[in-house]
């Protein structure tokens, strides 16, 4: 079982666009040694919509070999064309990586049924265990509770990422599921209490930058520990918002290369952070612990 803090891993890149190899080395080394329990590669935070199919499998095929079974590896995977999601996902599986997670196919908006057969098609093309991501909030499509029921059914779909960030809907999703499936939270903020209800993890943004603290909070949530989880999160809380003052991964990129740990690069159509949002993100690391 795949649980705790996941980071959803940032795709390092140059002041051009191109990718940082030595980047993204340094990057998994620091969640190895920060204790993060799995790393995501290439899901919307790896800015996995403008990297190109060949980028996007060798940036998993090198997280794999460096992580080298210390800890899982899931790739992103997902597109809004289902001969496209099958084909990244064989890839992913040839790497060697421990699961994938499907984001529901963006812009085309499917009906329920369509991402139903989209998700079993997948998961009967490749034999790998499989995780939805539903984030309608970037994608315009939102698979609902019922039809998550029914793809927990389907044998390789192991989980969801429930990145809506409503309460409710996490408890209707869990109360639908049986116990095995994996229901993790894609929403910081809230994280904490979809753990404490049952969630067994959180695909997380701020574990880019407080991997450790991040790590600590899911096992307390997971545990049970409600009273050790939420004094995390509260200190977290200014980096859970301010993570998100402009686009995803914009924030994030920016925090990350004002600790040192990479240079200040992301791909048009997104932008380096504007410069009116630098000081209060600054502030929110500082409050958080994560800069002196």
């Amino acid at each position: 079982m795949i649980a705790g803090s996941m980071v959803a891993l940032v795709t390092p890149m140059d002041a051009q666009g191109g990718l940082d190899w030595d980047g993204l080395s340094k990057l998994v080394d620091f969640h190895l040694q920060e204790g993060t329990n799995a790393i995501v590669a290439v899901g919307t935070t790896g800015e996995s919509a403008t990297l190109e199919v060949a980028e996007h499998i060798e940036v998993i095929r090198r997280v794999v070999d460096q992580v080298n079974g210390r800890i899982p590896v899931i790739a992103g995977t997902g597109a809004n064309s289902t001969r496209e999601a099958v084909e990244l996902t064989e890839n992913a599986k040839a790497a060697g990586a421990d699961a994938c997670l499907l984001v529901t196919p963006y812009y085309n908006k499917p009906t329920q049924e369509g991402m139903y057969l989209h998700f079993r098609h997948i998961a009967e093309a490749v034999a790998i265990p499989q995780i939805l991501y539903n984030v309608p909030g970037r994608t315009a499509c939102d698979m609902l509770p019922e039809t998550v029921e029914r793809l927990s059914r389907v044998p390789n779909i192991v989980g969801i990422k429930e990145a809506t960030g409503d309460l409710n809907r996490g408890r209707d999703v869990l109360d639908r599921v049986s116990s095995d499936f994996l229901v993790y939270s894609g929403d910081d903020a809230t994280a904490v209490e979809l753990m404490l209800m049952g969630g067994k993890g959180n695909i997380s943004v701020t574990a880019n930058v407080a991997p450790r603290a991040m790590s600590e909070l899911c096992a307390a949530a997971i545990a049970g520990d409600a009273e050790k989880a939420r004094a995390i999160n509260a200190l977290l809380m200014p980096l859970h918002q301010m993570l998100f003052i402009e686009a995803n991964p914009i924030p994030v990129k920016w925090a990350l290369h004002e600790m040192g740990l990479m240079p200040n690069g992301i791909r048009l159509p997104l932008t380096w952070l504007s410069q009116h949002c630098q000081e209060p993100l600054r502030q929110a690391m500082r409050q958080s612990g994560v800069l002196a």
